[in-house]
């Protein structure tokens, strides 16, 4: 259903063209899901969106992707494409 916007997704994490805000690091660390950002990178190369959700304030779309992290766990994301076609990586959790 979102396979233009996961390839978007996909294309932005191979470039590199991805911006981990400190908010998102510190979520990552303070949950105790010993998460890194190669897993991350691996869920959104191997995931796929299974939702989207729309910022309240903002009325941004963003999308919440599920893979697998490098330890074959089920990792989840939720992300948005910036103003500027940068991906945003909004949150990072085990799922």
């Amino acid at each position: 259903m979102y396979e233009r916007i996961l390839q978007r997704f996909r294309d932005r994490i191979r470039s590199l063209d991805y911006v981990v805000p400190l908010h998102a690091e510190e979520q990552m660390d303070d949950r105790g899901d010993d998460l890194s950002v190669f897993d991350l990178e691996s869920a959104v190369l191997t995931g796929e969106i299974v939702g989207r959700q729309r910022d309240r304030v903002t009325r941004e779309r963003k999308y919440v992707i599920s893979g697998r992290g490098l330890d074959g766990g089920t990792v989840g994301i939720v992300g948005k494409l910036s103003l500027t076609s940068h991906l945003v990586i909004i949150t990072v959790y085990r799922d």
